[in-house]
């Protein structure tokens, strides 16, 4: 099978284009031929200074694709499904084995590019507001890098549970597309400072819950701007930066820092059930995948480098 594959971590130029042996279905698992890899922000990490769990190793957390080959004990799924997919490396290639169990069935007709983009942004934003946020109607978020993947998911979300929705992100453009996916108001953070604005926007009170994949210096940001009782989910460091963080006005403000992780639970029922919930929401119409560009597989390369540009409003794809 052809892969994007590299042999050491480093910049988006490490991947290369080649043919590396095929991949094989365990027989809890099912093998997929790929037809739109989503690439993850954490693909870019791994891709960086992740482990090489293989070599050459194949990165990459989501795929979507049909089903050609089912394992022996695999019961509820079969050959010519389609299905999105979850693993911890593998996707940017023709062919995956996945564990059945992170694989979710697509509604007849589903968009398989929208499909591609969906379990990781969308459950992580729901553990994020809901899981560990614990948000409740009529509360405020601050969603901050809102035009990121779990930003997008995190918008929809919070407004569709009633939140009062406040939207982060690095340039004027980026915000102005972001009205229509659940943002009451904006902030530029290139240009303003976002503890001012949050603070402003909520009439000095401070919000309830911040969703903060970009850690570093925009952790302390997202602890500053907390209301009383609020809480902070900590879900990324898309800001390559190390955390210092100064918590000590949260003791007296009854505040909470969580961090979440949904890999950690993925294979659990409750994600696997909340993750088919937005698939089918997805295709309904209930929920919407904003995807910004398409790159072949063989120009691997060039997506990295331009999710790392950070013009990108919504999911990169590769197509095999």
């Amino acid at each position: 099978m052809k892969a994007a594959v590299y042999y050491e971590n480093g910049a988006p130029s490490v991947l290369k284009y080649e043919d590396v042996e095929d991949v094989k279905c365990h027989r809890l698992g099912v093998l997929i031929r790929v037809e739109a890899v989503s690439i993850e922000g954490g693909d870019t990490l791994n891709r960086l200074m992740g482990p090489l769990v293989t070599v050459p190793h194949i990165v990459g957390y989501q795929a979507a694709g049909t089903i050609i080959e089912v394992g022996s004990e695999v019961t509820h799924l079969k050959v010519g499904q389609r299905v999105t997919t979850v693993n911890g490396f593998g996707s940017h290639a023709e062919l995956r084995s996945v564990p059945a169990r992170n694989a979710w069935p697509l509604p007849d007709g589903m968009d398989i590019r929208a499909a591609a983009a969906i379990p990781v942004p969308f459950g992580t934003a729901d553990d994020c507001l809901f899981e560990y946020g614990k948000l409740q109607k009529g509360e405020t978020v601050l969603v901050m890098a809102a035009a990121g993947a779990v930003g997008l998911a995190a918008l929809q979300l919070a407004k569709r549970a009633g939140a009062t929705v406040i939207a982060a992100a690095s340039s004027d453009e980026r915000l102005a597309k972001l009205k229509d996916y659940g943002a009451d108001h904006t902030i530029n953070y290139a240009s303003q400072d976002v503890v001012k604005e949050a603070k402003r926007l909520t009439n000095n009170k401070g919000v309830d819950v911040v969703v903060d994949p970009v850690g570093g210096s925009t952790l302390q940001k997202s602890v500053d701007a907390l209301a009383y009782k609020g809480r902070v989910s900590f879900v990324g460091m898309a800001g390559r930066e190390g955390n210092k963080l100064d918590v000590s006005n949260m003791m007296v403000g009854n505040q909470g820092l969580h961090g979440v992780f949904l890999g950690a639970e993925i294979m659990t029922d409750r994600a696997h059930d909340m993750i088919q919930r937005h698939v089918n929401d997805v295709a309904a119409g209930r929920l919407k995948v904003l995807l910004d560009k398409e790159f072949a597989l063989k120009d691997a390369a060039a997506a990295h480098d331009y999710i790392e540009s950070r013009k990108a409003v919504g999911r990169v794809l590769l197509i095999p």
